[in-house]
C-alpha cells in the first residue's frame, strides 16, 4: 500500500510575476507560500518537484535570471510565490539593489504571506547571505522552513549530520530542516506536508497583532 501523497496536484495557473516594488501583483485573498534562496542552490529543480511537473520553473543555466517574484495558484487553494535567487556575483549590484526592496518589500507587506521555505546548498555551509535571509525572515516573524537541498551530491552518512549542523548555524530548531534532493526525491513529501501545514495555519500577522 502506497503512502499517502500530502500534496495532490490537480490544477497549476501561473498568475504573473511582480517586477517592482508596489508594482502590480495577483489580486487574489489565497495563502501564499514563498520560495527563497541563492541563485545556484536548485530552486527550480525543488519546486518542479515538488509539484510533480517538468516545467512549472524553468531550470536556467544562468543563475540569477529571473528578476520577478513569479506566482503560481495551486488548485485554486494556495499560491506558490518563487523569489528571485540572491549572491550571484556576475549581477549587477543595479539589479542587485532592485532585487532587495522587492523582495524585502513582498515579505514584509504581502497580507496572504502563510510562510517562506528557505532553500540552502547542502554541500556548503549557509553562506552569509543565507544568514542575513534568515535573519531577516526572524526579524519579521514569518514562519520558516529550511529546505536542504543537493543532498543527492552528499554520502547518505552525511546527510543528518549535515542537517544538524545547518540547523545550528542558522539558529534553527532540527526540526525546521528538511532534507531534499530533485534528483531521488529525498525529503519531497516531508516538505510538502509542511507546505500544507503553513497553508492551513491562520495568519501569523493576524497572531502578531493580538
Amino acid at each position: 500500500m502506497k503512502d499517502v501523497d500530502p500534496l495532490v496536484i490537480r490544477e497549476i495557473e501561473f498568475l504573473g510575476g511582480l517586477a517592482q516594488a508596489g508594482g502590480w501583483r495577483p489580486s487574489t485573498e489565497l495563502p501564499e507560500i514563498a520560495f527563497s534562496g541563492r541563485s545556484n542552490v536548485g530552486k527550480s529543480s525543488l519546486l518542479n518537484k515538488l509539484v510533480k511537473r517538468k516545467a512549472l520553473a524553468r531550470v536556467s543555466q544562468t543563475p540569477g535570471k529571473t528578476r520577478e517574484l513569479n506566482f503560481f495558484k495551486v488548485n485554486g487553494e494556495f499560491v506558490l510565490v518563487d523569489l528571485p535567487g540572491y549572491g550571484y556575483a556576475r549581477v549587477s549590484k543595479e539589479a542587485r539593489l532592485t532585487w532587495r526592496p522587492l523582495i524585502e518589500g513582498y515579505l514584509k507587506h504581502s497580507e496572504q504571506l502563510r510562510g517562506v521555505v528557505q532553500l540552502i546548498d547542502s554541500r556548503h555551509e549557509p553562506s552569509p547571505e543565507d544568514k542575513q535571509m534568515v535573519d531577516f525572515l526572524a526579524e519579521v516573524g514569518v514562519p520558516t522552513v529550511v529546505a536542504l537541498t543537493k543532498t543527492d551530491k552528499l554520502k547518505k552518512s552525511e546527510v543528518t549530520p549535515r542537517a544538524a549542523e545547518t540547523a545550528r548555524a542558522l539558529g534553527l530548531d532540527d526540526a525546521q530542516v528538511i532534507p531534499f534532493s530533485a534528483v531521488t526525491g529525498l525529503g519531497r513529501d516531508e516538505l510538502a506536508e509542511a507546505l500544507v501545514e503553513l497553508v492551513r495555519a491562520p495568519s501569523w500577522r493576524a497572531t502578531a497583532q493580538e
